[in-house]
């Protein structure tokens, strides 16, 4: 009796951790790596204003470059990702993304700066479409929840450990921190080069369907609408980086108190959303897209009852079950229905919706706030996204149903009655 509990314990870590083949947890360690070693990008502001002595309207130019370059290297990396294999524009875009941060901490110049976080943000965010196709050419569709929702906790775990180690930059200076960042990417790429296989589970694409281009991503409307609700959702959940911490400055909140909050974010992924993923696994994956959608929408609307720190901390906690929800589903949505010889592309054009609502969010966030205040920005986060949820779930329907269709297609009627697997 007294041990069920430890019974029911290693139960749940082998349903959580068990039966994935070994290249998924080499990807998946590569990026536990690179995230906990990714101090450039957080830092990057600090560096520029602070190292090189540049104002702070210079600073915010240089990071918008790399936000320019991951508009581009969405697509971008989607369609070499197609064109010439998942795995080998991963490790190329990781080795492309070593080269330029290092070079990165050694451009001084105006121009040199822009051009130079430009290519950081092409190169580096090229890597995601490859890395989320990857991970669906390594893993069966069954898993493909779980496998998204365990790379989304190593980002989230990497990133709070990179964060927790930023103190560094007093102990090395930021030209080492460059560096260290650079060489860790490019052991993520050695690891991904020997470790993980390339496209396993598929054929090669016909001559047909390699002249395929985005055309015929932009032809699926189903999917373009989902990536415009997910856009409506993710402009949302960013005001996080936005909205919020200047809500929390009129409101008297140091950026130490903002950052303690916000830390909130990170300690709740961590330590709830493989027990939560187990529990949205149950229900239809539309379903979780809305409900979870929504929820983003209503924990920013605890806003509205009140402006101490533990009603920003309810709010922190309330959105952040909704991510959780979100975007580990999103993705593994986005690589089910799509083709394998488009699976780069495909996620390619949703990485549109993060980079996109990157740029658009605290554009919103700060006029909104500047022109009538932070209550207005609230009430329009939950609208927005109750507005997304809705869609979300008529969208996600004919998806899922899409799926369905190709994963458990209709017995053949000349067979003996079993239904045949494709792909």
């Amino acid at each position: 009796m007294r041990f069920q509990p430890l019974t029911r314990a290693r139960s749940s870590l082998v349903t959580t951790f068990g039966g994935l083949p070994s290249g998924f947890w080499w990807l998946w360690t590569a990026q536990l790596i690179n995230r906990a070693c990714g101090f450039v990008m957080p830092l990057l502001a600090f560096y520029i204003t602070e190292e090189l002595d540049r104002s702070a309207a210079f600073a915010g130019t240089v990071v918008a470059g790399i936000g320019v370059g991951s508009l581009v290297a969405g697509p971008f990396g989607g369609a070499l990702g197609d064109r010439f294999g998942h795995k080998p524009t991963l490790v190329g875009a990781l080795g492309a993304t070593s080269v330029s941060m290092i070079a990165l901490a050694y451009a001084r110049s105006p121009w040199a700066l822009l051009v130079g976080a430009f290519v950081v943000g092409v190169t580096n965010n090229a890597t995601r479409p490859a890395h989320n196709a990857l991970i669906a050419d390594v893993i069966p569709g069954k898993d493909q929840v779980r496998a998204y929702s365990l790379n989304f906790w190593a980002i989230n775990v990497g990133y709070s450990i990179a964060m927790l180690s930023v103190g560094l930059v007093s102990l090395t200076g930021y030209t080492a921190l460059f560096w260290l960042n650079g060489a860790t990417t490019l052991i993520g790429a050695v690891m991904i080069a020997t470790r993980v296989p390339g496209r396993a589970t598929t054929t090669a694409p016909t001559e047909a369907e390699e002249a395929e281009g985005f055309g015929a991503v932009l032809r699926d409307r189903a999917f373009v609408a989902f990536v415009a609700a997910q856009f409506l959702v993710l402009t949302v959940l960013l005001q996080s980086e936005s909205g919020l911490p200047i809500a929390m400055g009129q409101d008297g909140f140091s950026p130490s108190t903002y950052g303690q909050v916000a830390a909130l974010n990170g300690i709740v992924i961590v330590t709830v959303q493989l027990p939560l993923t187990r529990l949205y696994k149950r229900f239809p994956e539309s379903w979780v897209l809305a409900g979870s959608s929504a929820l983003i929408g209503v924990g920013y609307s605890v806003l509205l009852f009140g402006h101490t720190a533990w009603i920003y901390a309810a709010s922190i906690i309330v959105w952040t079950l909704g991510e959780i929800g979100n975007t580990p589903t999103s993705f593994a949505l986005v690589a089910r229905i799509s083709p394998a010889h488009l699976r780069g592309r495909y996620q390619g054009l949703y990485q549109v919706a993060w980079t996109g609502s990157a740029v658009v969010a605290p554009l919103v966030g700060g006029w909104v706030i500047h022109t009538w205040g932070a209550a207005p920005l609230w009430i329009g986060c939950l609208v927005v996204a109750v507005a997304a949820a809705a869609a979300q779930f008529g969208i996600g329907t004919r998806l899922t149903r899409r799926v369905k269709d190709v994963e458990q297609p209709e017995p053949e009627p000349a067979a003996s009655g079993a239904a045949t697997e494709k792909g």
